[in-house]
């Protein structure tokens, strides 16, 4: 009996030898200690369908799929002679419990769907269950294994067919958005022949006359102060410049940077611009990306956190307290009701957290900053300098990702950090477009439900749940009806078209931002009209950004949100919802209020009707609550639709404590319209405030404006 033990131990010792081998940063099989050091040791399951492989010296890498996952703890675990359902590294939900917590649509139990997995034990943010639903939406993501030749042959030709086919691929987006501005160029030039101006026709005509002449005011002012600096500091000494400078005296936010715009990517510089400044955290997200986390400040009242504690941290989220977190840096600065409450800002797709700063003093952003809110600028994996902790650039494993790892990973470890530094409990969040995506995937209850308790309130601008009619134009289509394997042979395994970061770095300003914006506006049929078209190339210096080929599959590929027009639901459920839209408002009163179902679903015999609904929800009770700005010509995404969803009951967790619908706006005007900050911003800073929690009231400044307002939910509190 010893040896059959001894012969079976050391057969699962192979098996797991190779199974890691299969998973690992660098192939196996030599003596190389770098090798060994980032060998695959186990999978840490951040939530039932996220496994993480954690390597010999504590690394991580990424997207590995469930089944892999299972293997390599399961051959650890009997190798080990632990057993399988028991050890150190092959903890298992008690499957009893989660049968009781939820049960399958169909009926089947919780116990058939996560037959022989494996999770991590006290995941931070606890496990959600996964649900067959979810797995038209949310495929497996392909596994890439250690970089052998094959496989570097193989990531080359991706690299080279898509370097051909998708540039072809831009240069036709890029011809075709030319040639249809040969119109408006023609209209433009007969308007200025007959001595009229095109731009009267504009909406903000005389405001826009207006900012551009106090910009210009405020150059010429630049450029007097900086040659009396240059003046004082020759003959009377630095020492005095501050004070014998008239342009400073009053000044509660003193510029530090002035004059011509240089139309450059860089959100510190025009921070500096209208009297405030940034530092950069590096965060290190659960699966091992590095990424950028923008904290603006008023120099006059905060010091900038050391370089090596704005360092990236250990990717374990929201590992305790964070009121009791004596590493909080900003809460140490602050006497006592003179804190600022913390609020997350989350961009939209190829953009950075930037295009929240590119309209001076109208930027959300700053805005906000200014009003008394501590205001963080969020960005997703890779962005402008793609960096994970092991991975390198070519290396497609550090690519291999999509909306749901932005969603579970990316947005619990920016706001973990941004706790963590501030010592709150909770945070104000907002976000445009995909950040409204990735933070309604992340918090359904399939996905990672708990991140609700850390979020006071979601903001969400130009909510992206439901498709738009765009994603019917022509190019989209296109890349819809090519299969998987045609779309990874025309736009790779990696960046998502990376020339598009080369016209970035290598095009002056001025023509990047032009260019940026004709193909935008082509692709999806916006409009600058309510734009300050003096700053339009400015915004555009923020964009795009890296991303995914895997990623932007998710958005436009054939198996997914363009397919589904949902992020959340199948193309079968929403055909479902359309037709109950259809019915007559009395009748759907009647279906929701009255506690009845559809026809063609009713519940099982005795089952509440309150219970059905949360059963068929997407969200949970951790859900935090909800207040959305529906752009109302906006052809992207459909907020109306979703407005209905919460208007219907089908979200019963869900509290929308604020929704409006702006019937003029796009898509980008509710972060860049001119009249943003009168019809979004300053709305955005009353909720912020109203749903703030009470012991984070008693110790925050209150911000400019709201002084009068009540909390939200007083009279639950009370």
């Amino acid at each position: 009996m010893a040896l059959s033990a001894s012969i079976q131990k050391s057969y699962m010792g192979d098996l797991y030898t190779r199974q890691a081998a299969s998973l690992s940063l660098l192939p196996q099989g030599n003596n190389d200690p770098e090798a060994h050091s980032t060998k695959a040791v186990k999978a840490n399951f951040i939530t039932p369908q996220d496994p993480v492989i954690e390597t010999a010296n504590g690394g991580r890498l990424p997207a590995v799929p469930i089944a892999e996952a299972e293997k390599l703890n399961r051959f650890r675990d009997e190798a080990e002679n632990s057993g399988s359902g028991g050890g150190e590294h092959a903890i298992r939900r008690d499957t009893t419990e989660l049968a009781a917590a939820q049960e399958t649509d169909d009926g089947a139990s919780v116990d058939d769907q996560l037959s022989g997995q494996s999770t991590k034990a006290g995941a931070p943010l606890g496990n959600a269950i996964p649900s067959p639903k979810t797995h038209p939406l949310f495929p497996q993501l392909p596994l890439y294994g250690p970089p052998t030749l094959l496989r570097n042959l193989q990531s080359l030709g991706f690299q080279v067919s898509s370097a051909f086919l998708s540039l072809a691929f831009l240069g036709t987006i890029v011809l075709g958005s030319l040639f249809t501005t040969i119109p408006h160029l023609f209209q433009h030039i007969y308007l200025r022949l007959t001595f009229r101006d095109p731009d009267r026709r504009r909406p903000f005509y005389e405001e826009e006359k207006r900012r551009k002449s106090v910009r210009n005011n405020s150059a010429r002012a630049w450029k007097r102060k900086k040659r009396w600096h240059q003046r004082a500091g020759t003959i009377n000494g630095v020492q005095q410049e501050a004070i014998d400078c008239p342009e400073d005296i009053g000044d509660v936010y003193e510029p530090t940077e002035g004059g011509k715009d240089p139309l450059i990517c860089d959100v510190g510089y025009y921070a500096r611009r209208v009297g405030l400044d940034v530092e950069e955290f590096s965060v290190q997200t659960e699966d091992g990306f590095i990424i950028a986390l923008w904290h603006i400040y008023n120099p006059k009242d905060y010091g900038a956190a050391s370089p090596a504690h704005r360092n990236q941290n250990q990717p374990v989220v929201f590992p305790h307290d964070h009121r009791d977190d004596s590493s909080a840096t900003l809460c140490q600065q602050y006497r006592p009701g003179e804190q600022k409450y913390p609020v997350l800002l989350v961009h939209g797709l190829l953009q950075s957290a930037g295009a929240y700063c590119t309209n001076d003093d109208d930027s959300l952003a700053f805005y906000l900053a200014k009003s008394g809110y501590d205001v963080w600028l969020g960005n997703n994996r890779c962005g402008f300098e793609p960096r994970h902790q092991m991975l390198s650039y070519n290396d497609p494993r550090m690519w291999n990702w999509n909306i749901r790892q932005m969603g579970v990973m990316d947005l619990p470890a920016l706001v973990s950090r941004v706790l963590s530094e501030t010592g709150f409990s909770k945070l104000g969040l907002v976000c445009h477009s995909q950040g409204t995506t990735e933070t309604f995937v992340a918090l359904a209850k399939e996905q990672r439900p708990d991140l609700g308790n850390k979020i006071s309130v979601f903001c969400a601008l130009a909510p992206a749940v439901y498709a738009g009619p765009l994603i019917g134009k022509m190019y989209f289509k296109f890349m819809r009806i090519i299969s998987p394997g045609m779309f990874r042979l025309m736009f790779g395994i990696h960046a998502f078209i990376p020339f598009m970061m080369l016209m970035h770095r290598w095009l002056p300003g001025s023509i990047y931002g032009a260019l940026g914006y004709r193909v935008f506006s082509f692709l999806f049929n916006w409009s600058d009209a309510r734009w300050e078209r003096d700053l339009r190339d400015r915004m555009f210096q923020f964009a795009p950004v890296y991303v995914s080929a895997e990623s932007m599959r998710w958005w436009l590929g054939r198996e997914c949100f363009a397919s589904q027009k949902c992020i959340l639901a199948t193309r079968e459920e929403g055909r479902r919802e359309e037709e109950e839209d259809e019915e007559d408002e009395a009748a759907l009163e009647e279906y929701f209020d009255n506690g009845k179902t559809h026809p063609s679903e009713e519940p099982a015999e005795g089952r509440a009707a309150e219970q059905w609904r949360r059963r068929k929800a997407w969200y949970d009770d951790k859900v935090p609550p909800f207040a959305l700005w529906v752009a109302g010509n906006d052809e992207l995404v459909d907020g109306r639709r979703l407005l209905r969803r919460f208007k219907r009951g089908r979200e019963p967790c869900v509290r929308v404590v604020h929704q409006k619908i702006i019937e003029e706006y796009e898509h980008l005007d509710v972060i860049w319209a001119m009249d943003m900050i009168e019809k979004v911003g300053r709305e955005v800073k009353e909720v912020l405030w109203k749903t703030a929690p009470q012991e984070a009231r008693e110790v925050c400044r209150v911000p400019l404006g709201c002084e009068s307002l009540q909390p939200a939910f007083a009279s639950e509190e009370a």
